[in-house]
């Protein structure tokens, strides 16, 4: 592969870890440029959008280059983004290979986050002290730490057959509202409205929601707007999963117990 290729790639291979970890736009955009500019080519442009990354480069001797990089799947992973973030700055300060950079990329990108019984016990422990913070009792604490392993635990397991994010939101919401419903039934929980509170806080998209800000503060109108709408799609299915365990609970045993 020529060495104007492998610029492009590994500038695109970089974006795609942050795109697909949870950053900025404007982040993957600066860190596509930084590696292009780094390896001295004549001039680079990209744009970028939660979906996808765009990069075109005219390397010193005139040659055109372009590349499209679809993003098909998207996690939450700071380290990641914190990495390739460093290693683009590193970059031009000094003089790496690209056989250097291609290695670390590929380390980045393969390193293994945080094992999923740490994700489940800290989904617990979130849950549990969000339902506090609002006013919730160490009943309805301890309601929530269930609440919060079993949406994790479906979290986890719904990713890995490839569902999708409404679906799962939906899930999340429903699986909340029925636990606490039945809990405050059985006189085991106290709170309904605070037990459902704290533990659908685990689906709320607020990174989304930063980053939506961030993205239209920064003037990426597309990602921005595009990052809201999908903010308001999460908010809905959350809604519609509680919605309607909420409602089937108010049919079949009143609203005594809520």
């Amino acid at each position: 592969m020529k060495e104007n290729d492998r610029i492009i790639h590994l500038a695109a291979e970089a974006g795609r870890i942050i795109l697909q970890n949870g950053g900025e736009t404007y982040r993957v955009e600066e860190t596509i440029l930084r590696i292009c500019y780094a390896f001295e080519v004549k001039k680079a442009d990209s744009f970028v959008t939660p979906t996808g990354i765009m990069i075109s480069l005219t390397a010193k001797n005139g040659e055109t280059l372009s590349l499209v990089r679809r993003i098909s799947s998207r996690t939450v992973n700071l380290e990641k983004i914190s990495q390739v973030n460093d290693l683009s700055r590193t970059l031009v300060k000094k003089s790496l290979s690209l056989d250097y950079v291609e290695q670390r990329l590929k380390e980045i990108d393969t390193s293994s986050g945080y094992s999923d019984k740490i994700l489940i016990a800290a989904s617990a422990l979130s849950a549990g002290f969000f339902t506090l913070v609002f006013g919730g009792s160490f009943r309805d604490f301890f309601i929530s730490l269930l609440i919060g392993m079993v949406i994790k635990l479906l979290s986890i397991a719904l990713n890995n057959i490839g569902i999708n994010e409404f679906f799962i939101n939906s899930l999340g919401g429903a699986v909340a509202s029925l636990i606490a419903l039945i809990s405050v039934y059985l006189k085991i929980g106290q709170n309904v409205d605070k037990i459902i509170i704290g533990s659908i806080m685990l689906l709320v998209p607020g990174l989304i929601i930063t980053n939506a800000i961030r993205d239209t503060i920064a003037g990426d109108l597309v990602s921005g707007i595009s990052r809201a709408i999908e903010a308001i799609f999460i908010a809905i299915a959350i809604a519609v999963g509680s919605g309607i365990i909420i409602r089937l609970w108010l049919i079949y045993f009143g609203g005594s117990n809520i």
